[in-house]
């Protein structure tokens, strides 16, 4: 796909105005903004887009599924393109992860821990990651429940290719972007209580992925680090910008 010169000054809006919602949403609650770092989301969007945004600045995209990433990835030789894994993981699926992948937000098994330290060895690679917890309490979301965390992080001793960075969490996909502060307020907590109990050389809790196109506002008022944006960005896939 070949993107017009009015596609691309569409993306270039779509950027600013996504920054510029988390700068405002930063100043409401007394952070800099430099302290948030946007993730686009290409899931689904072509190569193309993702070369875009990187023209126009945007270092950090995440991907759902494994398959997708790794055709992308092989496009791209620029160092400070960091590619993060934010979709449901198959334990299966992460010797391809530990290839080129710079960030995986979606750990919630140590099983998927032992078998990405196990590739990351063969690989003489390091990665971060974000444990992710089921703040919303659907069943049809993936993550570990909160009584599960001591667990994982029990278990990093055994890992060390593997830096854990902080806590993800995906709210209420249907909710009103209001109705999703508790489940990030308690995301905020359990990161705040479990930096107080682990703290090590590969235990390093200073992130938190939550917020998405719809609810950035409040995940960033309470204290997320990391947005995944998509739609805001990209538009949807038939490019109807």
């Amino acid at each position: 796909m070949i993107f017009s010169k009015q596609d691309v000054e569409q993306f270039q809006i779509h950027l600013s105005e996504v920054q510029e919602r988390i700068i405002k949403a930063a100043h409401t609650a007394g952070r800099d903004p430099k302290d948030i770092q946007l993730i686009a989301v290409s899931k689904t969007h072509p190569l193309e887009a993702i070369k875009v945004f990187y023209e126009l600045g945007q270092r950090h995209f995440g991907e759902n599924k494994v398959q997708e990433m790794s055709s992308k990835w092989e496009h791209f030789t620029a160092d400070d393109l960091q590619w993060h894994m934010i979709g449901a993981l198959q334990t299966n699926k992460l010797k391809y992860l530990a290839k080129r992948a710079n960030w995986i937000h979606s750990i919630s098994k140590p099983e998927q821990l032992k078998e990405l330290q196990k590739r990351l060895t063969t690989e003489n690679r390091k990665m971060n990651i974000l444990f992710q917890v089921n703040i919303s309490n659907e069943d049809q979301k993936s993550g570990c429940e909160p009584k599960e965390l001591d667990s994982l992080f029990s278990y990093m001793e055994n890992c060390p290719s593997i830096t854990v960075r902080g806590l993800m969490g995906i709210g209420s996909l249907e909710a009103e972007a209001e109705d999703n502060r508790p489940q990030f307020r308690l995301l905020r907590t359990l990161l705040e209580e479990h930096k107080s109990k682990w703290s090590s050389e590969t235990i390093q809790l200073t992130e938190l992925s939550m917020g998405m196109t719809s609810d950035l506002e409040v995940a960033i008022e309470e204290g997320s680090t990391m947005i995944r944006v998509g739609t805001a960005l990209f538009g949807h896939r038939d490019y109807s910008l």
